[in-house]
């Protein structure tokens, strides 16, 4: 599946470099004779007709979208802020119409300007986009003028096939075109996936890199996804792709670059890490004790070449712009911009004409809230309008009601009262014993993608939940199983949260009622679950007795580091998580007598 060439766009467009394809020599063909370019370099002056020595370009990045075209609603849609006097305030952020005034107030003044993306610009997108198959999300991200992205491990989620389509346009092989006489025209950005391959010819399934080049300035771009993105993605997602290791990838084509001439070089990469404060303004490379970043990219920012002079980030949605030591030991920047357009980073980056490469000393970066208080981009607007016209008949319709908020994306505790509800409706639903006789459910926490708020997002009136507002918590639309597991992979499979390819980054399952036991934080490991308090309706789980479990598709498929429950047997497979959902919010609400925020009392957490 090789990617068509991209549109001609302004001459700020990258020129896509497919590695092999095309050679570097014919794209950065030398300015004609005369062209000079004023820039804003540092040192070199400004003598008369020459160029300066160097030049500032401009970076813009921002990583994870997941299809948020509107703002993000309730506390998913804040960043957080500390002031000097160590008080934090939340700031409502977010949504294309004020990214776009974002990006395009950012570009004024600057010359040299590349918007690259860190993956994950679609997957888990509210019903706006995601009912549409993300053709909205691509079609904003060319108003943008988005010039490069990665893959994330969400542009896996429907697969090689569909991947393909968003990059070159084409209406759906299933539902067709969505609006009469137009035709989607796929994204006209490069996504970059160098460390993915197919496993049948070993060859990269989209470009690797792509080259960058304005006025003799040029600047290559690499783009991976997290080697564990069949971890955390349906095995359909994936089917047929190999997943290589990001630091041996972008090294090979970081020398591959380097040798066709192209010295100036930034890695797109959907993997991350955590800093040790939320908030967006913090200084990731403060001294103190406990304080910097970590997680994955921390490894792996150690291990890739010194050729590459910048790291985009993405994966874990949080805000951070840290240095990072290089192999060699000298500083580079990392950096990431939280989640759904919340925020982008504009790095400066200082390109040595002489020597066609970026002055590493001089790289500057900061994070800077995408707020609402700016005006909104008219033609974003009209883009938002013209789909909701189009889901308003689905989006619209009530499916329950809700007291006040019920917090799932936005809570930050290991149990989440919207992961409480959700893990009961599913083992409701699948209880009945022709529906598969569930007696627990459990819920990864990834897979819940917003809160549900109680104050309306339309006409609709505060708490009333509407089919929107519930797809968009739910919106992979996974087919619910019930297997057989046994007391003894039961008690297997809870620790898997907090060891093995979760002991830096727990995923703490939400777990339906009945089911208790303690998380003890102050240990290490698999021993943070305390094995004999995991009880089921207050008995100890029996080892040798079988257990019905209910659990999505992913979950049952091994997904997010849960090899024991992957093996499940006698299978049933029932309705979709999202149909459970809305069943449950209809069964336990009224709008005289709405469903209340559960309590949250299931896990005892030991901090």
């Amino acid at each position: 599946m090789s990617a068509t060439p991209q549109k001609n766009r302004a001459s700020r467009r990258v020129l896509a470099a497919a590695a092999g394809l095309v050679t570097v020599g014919a794209l950065v063909a030398a300015m004609p004779a005369g062209a000079h370019d004023r820039g804003h370099g540092h040192g070199g002056g400004h003598g008369h007709g020459h160029k300066p020595r160097t030049v500032d370009v401009q970076l813009l990045s921002f990583n994870d979208l997941h299809g948020n075209l509107e703002p993000p609603a309730g506390s998913a849609g804040n960043v957080s802020k500390t002031h000097p006097d160590g008080t934090v305030e939340s700031i409502p952020a977010g949504g294309v119409e004020y990214l776009a005034t974002s990006l395009r107030t950012a570009r004024k003044g600057n010359p040299y300007s590349v918007t690259a993306a860190g993956g994950d610009m679609v997957g888990a997108s509210p019903l706006l986009s995601g009912l549409f198959h993300d053709e909205p999300t691509i079609e904003a991200l060319n108003k943008l003028d988005l010039d490069v992205t990665a893959v994330g491990n969400h542009e896996f989620d429907e697969g090689a096939t569909e991947l393909a389509r968003l990059q070159n346009g084409g209406c759906h092989p299933v539902e067709g075109c969505y609006e009469r006489g137009k035709k989607f025209k796929g994204a006209d950005f490069p996504y970059l996936a160098a460390n993915v391959t197919k496993e049948k010819t070993g060859k990269p399934l989209l470009k690797p890199y792509t080259v960058w080049k304005k006025k003799g300035v040029k600047i290559g771009f690499i783009g991976v996804t997290l080697e564990g993105t069949p971890d955390i993605v349906t095995a359909n997602g994936v089917k047929g792709l190999k997943f290589h290791d990001e630091v041996e990838t972008i090294n090979k084509y970081a020398r591959e670059l380097d040798r066709k001439g192209v010295k100036s070089i930034v890695a797109l990469i959907h993997e991350g890490g955590a800093p040790a404060s939320t908030s967006y303004n913090y200084d990731c490379d403060s001294p103190g004790a406990g304080d910097g970043i970590s997680g994955p990219i921390v490894d792996i920012a150690k291990g890739i070449t010194p050729k590459v002079d910048a790291l985009v980030t993405g994966h874990t949605h949080q805000a951070y712009v840290c240095t990072v030591p290089d192999p060699s030991g000298k500083p580079r920047m990392v950096t990431s911009a939280s989640s759904f357009g919340k925020l982008y980073t504009d790095t400066t980056l200082t390109y040595d004409r002489r020597t066609n490469d970026i002055v590493r000393t001089s790289v500057k970066s900061a994070n800077h809230v995408v707020t609402r208080d700016q005006p909104k981009a008219p033609d974003m607007t009209r883009l938002i309008d013209r789909w909701n016209k189009l889901a308003a008949p689905i989006a619209n319709k009530p499916q329950g009601w809700i007291s006040a908020d019920i917090n799932g994306r936005g809570s930050t505790a290991p149990e989440k009262p919207l992961g409480n509800v959700i893990a009961d409706a599913q083992l409701e639903g699948l209880a009945p014993a022709d529906k598969g006789g569930a007696e627990v459910a459990f819920m990864n926490p990834g897979g819940i993608r917003a809160d549900l708020v109680h104050k309306a997002s339309g006409s609709e009136g505060d708490g009333v939940v509407t089919y929107g507002e519930a797809f968009t918590v739910q919106p992979f639309t996974n087919m619910m199983n019930v297997v057989d597991l046994t007391g003894a992979q039961l008690v297997t499979a809870l620790p898997q949260q907090v060891s093995g390819p979760n002991e830096a980054s727990p995923k703490i399952l939400q777990v339906s009622r009945g089911l208790t036991y303690t998380l003890d934080l102050t240990k290490s490991g698999a021993d943070r679950v305390v094995a004999d308090t995991i009880k089921l309706n207050g008995e100890a789980i029996d080892p040798a007795r079988t257990y019905r479990v209910a659990m999505n598709e992913f979950l049952a498929g091994g997904g997010d580091g849960f090899p024991a429950l992957g093996q499940g047997t006698n299978k049933l497979v029932g309705a979709s998580d999202l149909d459970l959902f809305n069943a449950y919010l209809a069964a336990h609400s009224t709008a005289t007598a709405p469903l209340a925020p559960p309590a949250t009392d299931r896990i005892t957490v030991i901090q």
